[in-house]
Formats: structure tokens, C-alpha cells, sequence
């Protein structure tokens, strides 16, 4: 793999952005060069600690010379825009998830990508935690024979975080399907074979204040009979991490005594503009974030709460260390290295793609089937119905 470093330039410095901070800053594939964003003050503080540009508009970001790619993580719905402006000027692009709120949209950035001979990366999923990815090899070696049924299931409290507006609105990309659907459908995608036939969901949102999706079960059926059941609350009771060895979705130690603490932070944001506020200002440049420091370092890796692949001949269990296997006559850890930096699995496909040209898993046409699930989990949840799926693709080398 070629040593040059991709020059990023960042496209919203919130929440997402401080999620990967950590990663950006340790790797040393990754050159910070530049971002935008419209508070000031996270401006200030990117210019600061990067000796970096700090623009105030997109559009600035996408003519900046220096530029490889960009990480667009700004709201939901800006990703599509963005994206096809940022590719007409030659940007490679890692997109949050989930890459879009549209399967049209979807095409339109793909196409976009095409265009610009430039490579479309969506991230950061926990598919691209490290014990997926060898749970992943593992049923590819064929030493457990086939996927059969998968388990995910998370318990977290999500829809109780600071939120803007339009994060409460599914219309406008809100809600935890949107969010954190992304995860475990991409998850179980990846370990299941990429193609879903199916889907049948239901989804729950039992908090008027809070008028969106805060939970969500589905069936997945998979092309080659295989099924994958998953299970989300945002609710904020049960805490999913008891059951990934007390590691919190970070990999850091679970600390029980802030069980509520976000539902006490929210009853002190007695408004709208209240919430918005407390969100900014634990967000990059506000006056509650707490820095970066230390994060790289983190004891295990991260999770997305429960899964299990049951196959023919083992059931395969990720967990922050490595992979349980549980065969016919034994139980055993295939037991992963703390990770070095968090999230370079990214990393590693951003540099693939870019400098080494290789194309990426989680692609344009990867991110577009798993909204397609995501998209199919609101139409079954809404309609009552059975959804079958038309945009699936698989998993490259299955």
C-alpha cells in the first residue's frame, strides 16, 4: 500500500465528527488540511489544533486545492447534495450514514461519483468494526459452513440525546431507524451475504415529546433462505452494553453510575432551542466538549450491541476482544488484539480506494441496499405488510 497520506477535508464538525476525531488524528494516513462548518467557534478550534482552513461555507470546502477527499458529515439530508457538488470538483467522499434518505438520491450520488472518477465510501457503520469483519472471515473460510440465522439486538438511549429538530422527525431523516438501523442492517448484511429478499418490521414511538421512531424490530429473509431478526430501543432503560462484557458501543469501560444520564441532561433542556444549544455545546468547539485526548487509546473495540450468527457447524458471536466461537464439542475466543487506533478499519478502506485504487465494500451500490432495508423496515412498520426488496447486492468475493 502506497504511503501517501489522503489530504481530508471535513464537511460538518458535530457529533460525527468528534466520533471520528480520534481516529483522523491518530492515523497517520490521514492529513486534516481543512473543513466547514457554520458555527464559528468550532472554526476557530479546527484552525487552532490542525493549523488547518476553517471555512464557513461548502461550497469553499469543495474548491479548496488541497483537498482529496471530503467526510461529509453533516445532517441527513444534505448528504445527496453534497455529495454530487463535492464529486463535480474532483472530491473523493466518505459519507456518514446513512448515505442518503432516498433510493433516488442514492443513484444521483452514485452517479455523481462515476462522473468525477472519484470513490464513494459510506462510514462509519459498526460493519467496519474489526470483530465483524473476522466474524465475516470466518464464515467465508467455510470452517462453520453456512450462515443460517443472525440475532442483533441493542438496547441504548439514544432518543433521549440532545437533538436538533429535524434528528425527531423521520421525514426529515430522524429517528432510530435512520440512525442506528444502519448499523445492524449493515451488520447483519455483511455476515448474511449482502442480498435480502424481504422484510417485515414493526416500529415503536412512545414518547409524544419525542415524536419519531425510538424502536424498531424486523425480520430480514435473505435470498438463500437464511434469516436475520433485529431489535433496537433508544429508550433509555435497559442497558445493551451488560451484555458485550460491560464495554460501552466506544469500547470503553461501561461506568454504571451514568445509568439516566441522559434523560436528566434533557429535562434540563426545557425548550427546543434549549436542546439544540446543549447539543452544540458538547459538540467540537463548544464549551462542554472535553477534547479528543485519550480516546485513541481505547481498551477494546466497538460494538453494536448483540449479535449472533448462527451457522451450520458453530454459532459466531462478536464481542469487544474478538469472536466466540461455540462449536459442536467446544467454546473458544478467537481472541483480537486491542486496537491501536479506533475505527482504522475505515481507514483502511478510504487509503484502498483513494491511493490504491481498490474499490471499497461499503460503496455507493452497499449503502443504497442497506437504506433500501432501512426504507423497506418503515414501509412494512407503516403498511403492515411484507416488503420485497429490488436493489440488494452481495458481499464482493462471497
Amino acid at each position: 500500500m502506497s504511503a501517501r497520506r489522503v489530504r481530508l477535508g471535513i464537511a460538518g464538525l458535530g457529533r460525527a465528527f468528534t466520533l471520528m476525531l480520534p481516529t483522523f488524528a491518530a492515523d497517520a494516513r490521514i492529513a486534516l488540511v481543512a473543513a466547514a462548518d457554520p458555527r464559528p467557534e468550532a472554526r476557530r478550534r479546527f484552525a487552532a489544533e490542525f493549523g488547518a482552513r476553517a471555512h464557513d461555507s461548502f461550497a469553499l470546502l469543495c474548491a479548496d486545492p488541497e483537498v482529496d477527499a471530503i467526510y461529509i458529515a453533516t445532517p441527513h439530508q444534505h448528504h445527496a447534495a453534497q455529495a454530487i457538488e463535492a464529486a463535480a470538483h474532483g472530491k473523493h467522499l466518505l459519507v456518514e450514514k446513512p448515505i442518503a434518505l432516498t433510493l433516488a438520491e442514492c443513484r444521483q450520488m452514485i452517479d455523481a461519483a462515476r462522473r468525477g472518477g472519484v470513490r464513494l465510501i459510506v462510514g462509519h457503520s459498526h460493519s467496519f468494526d474489526r470483530p465483524i469483519l473476522r466474524t465475516r472471515e470466518i464464515i467465508a473460510s467455510g470452517a462453520v459452513g453456512a450462515v443460517k440465522m443472525i440475532t442483533a439486538q441493542y438496547h441504548t438511549d439514544f432518543l433521549y440525546r440532545p437533538r436538533r429538530p429535524e434528528e425527531l422527525d423521520t421525514a426529515r431523516g430522524g429517528g432510530a431507524v435512520f440512525s442506528q438501523g444502519a448499523h445492524q442492517v449493515d451488520i447483519v448484511r455483511l455476515l448474511g451475504g449482502g442480498r435480502v429478499r424481504s422484510v417485515r418490521a414493526q416500529t415503536g414511538a412512545w414518547d409524544a415529546a419525542r415524536p419519531t421512531e425510538g424502536a424498531y424490530a424486523a425480520l430480514l429473509t435473505f435470498d438463500d433462505g437464511a434469516f436475520a431478526s433485529l431489535a433496537y430501543s433508544g429508550y433509555g432503560h435497559f442497558d445493551g452494553d451488560e451484555l458485550c462484557g460491560g464495554y460501552t458501543e466506544l469500547g470503553l469501560p461501561r461506568d454504571p453510575r451514568r445509568y439516566g444520564a441522559a434523560r436528566r441532561r434533557l429535562a434540563a433542556a426545557v425548550t427546543p432551542d434549549a436542546e439544540v444549544a446543549a447539543r452544540n455545546a458538547r459538540n467540537y468547539g463548544g464549551t462542554e466538549y472535553a477534547g479528543a485526548g485519550g480516546d485513541a487509546a481505547r481498551p477494546r473495540h466497538q460494538h453494536f450491541g448483540l449479535v449472533i450468527a448462527a451457522c451450520e457447524r458453530a454459532d459466531l458471536r462478536p464481542l469487544p476482544d474478538g469472536v466466540m466461537i461455540y462449536g459442536d464439542g467446544e467454546a473458544r475466543l478467537d481472541p483480537l488484539p486491542p486496537p491501536e487506533v479506533p475505527r482504522a478499519e475505515v481507514i483502511d478502506e478510504l487509503v484502498a480506494a483513494v491511493v490504491d485504487g481498490k474499490p471499497p465494500l461499503h460503496d455507493g451500490a452497499w449503502a443504497m441496499a442497506t437504506l433500501e432495508v432501512c426504507l423497506a423496515m418503515l414501509s412494512s412498520a407503516r403498511e403492515q405488510r411484507e416488503v420485497t426488496l429490488r436493489h440488494q447486492v452481495g458481499v464482493p468475493g462471497a
